[in-house]
């Protein structure tokens, strides 16, 4: 299966949508590098679609994503009366696939603001047999109705709201577990050492608690995150640092043990080769003072 990977922010944007029905023997169309994303979802028949080496029958209940780099043409014409929800989209910002996953820092820390950017992967299927059927036609159904209106800025802020809720239940469709354990493994590490931060977490730990070897743990984080657990870790424990030195009045030490670190400098050396500033620094620079 191939899962399409979109970097966000920005998150994938809306463009246009509507629905088509196909009689017997009609067939979708022939394009080439169109340059937008084409959602397609049959609700009644089958479309009969190819996308460069790859065939696809997508019958109701059904969704197909067309990518705007490729060749896609029809294989046949249909052998019922078929209707479809088609939507164009665009991906904002950098995107991949399964096949050339996109190598992107799951966080941005060049950003000079109060905290940093955090980045997110969402995976979507290219192909897949809808869990909730009913919820993603009702939400095209939406879409389609508000195209009359889509002059009016309003309209067009509800087109995003709505077009963010099927990309969701797309993902819903798709089973992670199965699909990519990899990925799986990567965010049950990533949960542990969110939730258990504060304490000393060592890589034998991690590795008995996910009941997987913790090589293959740091090979998975390294894959998904762009970084090992302990580096995870360290970032994660860092910014919740920044909160609290912008957030309460306590003294550095007492924020370095209440986020995992026993030693004070090591704490502050830290600090200091992540965010280029001391802790005092930071809560100078970036605090509001009463």
């Amino acid at each position: 299966m191939s899962i399409l990977q979109f970097t966000a922010p920005p998150l994938p944007h809306y463009i246009a949508g509507g629905l088509s029905t196909f009689h017997v023997g009609k067939k979708h169309l022939n394009r080439r590098n169109i340059g937008v994303f084409d959602l397609l979802v049959v609700t009644q028949g089958c479309l009969y679609i190819g996308e460069e080496d790859r065939q696809y029958e997508v019958s109701a209940g059904h969704a197909l994503i067309l990518r705007p780099d490729r060749h896609h043409y029809p294989t046949e014409g249909c052998r019922t009366v078929t209707e479809s929800f088609w939507l164009h989209f665009n991906a904002g910002g950098k995107w991949g696939s399964s096949e050339h996953a996109v190598d992107v820092p799951q966080v941005d820390y060049t950003a000079h603001n109060e905290l940093t950017v955090q980045t997110f992967t969402m995976q979507i299927p290219q192909y897949v047999r809808l869990q909730q059927p009913a919820s993603v036609y009702e939400n095209l159904k939406q879409l389609t109705e508000l195209e009359l209106e889509s002059h009016n800025n309003w309209a067009r802020w509800k087109h995003q709201l709505i077009f963010q809720q099927i990309l969701e239940l797309l993902n819903a469709s798709l089973d992670l577990p199965t699909v990519l354990p990899g990925a799986n493994v990567a965010d049950q590490a990533a949960a542990y050492l969110r939730t258990r931060y504060k304490e000393e977490i060592k890589a034998q730990m991690l590795g008995e608690v996910l009941n997987f070897h913790p090589v293959y743990i740091a090979r998975c984080m390294q894959k998904e995150f762009g970084c090992s657990p302990f580096e995870y870790l360290m970032r994660y424990r860092l910014e919740q640092a920044k909160l609290l030195l912008l957030q309460t009045d306590l003294p550095v030490a007492r924020i370095a043990e209440n986020v995992g670190f026993h030693q004070p400098s090591y704490f502050s050396s830290s600090f200091v080769k992540y965010e280029s500033l001391t802790p005092r620094d930071y809560r100078r620079r970036f605090r509001i003072m009463k």
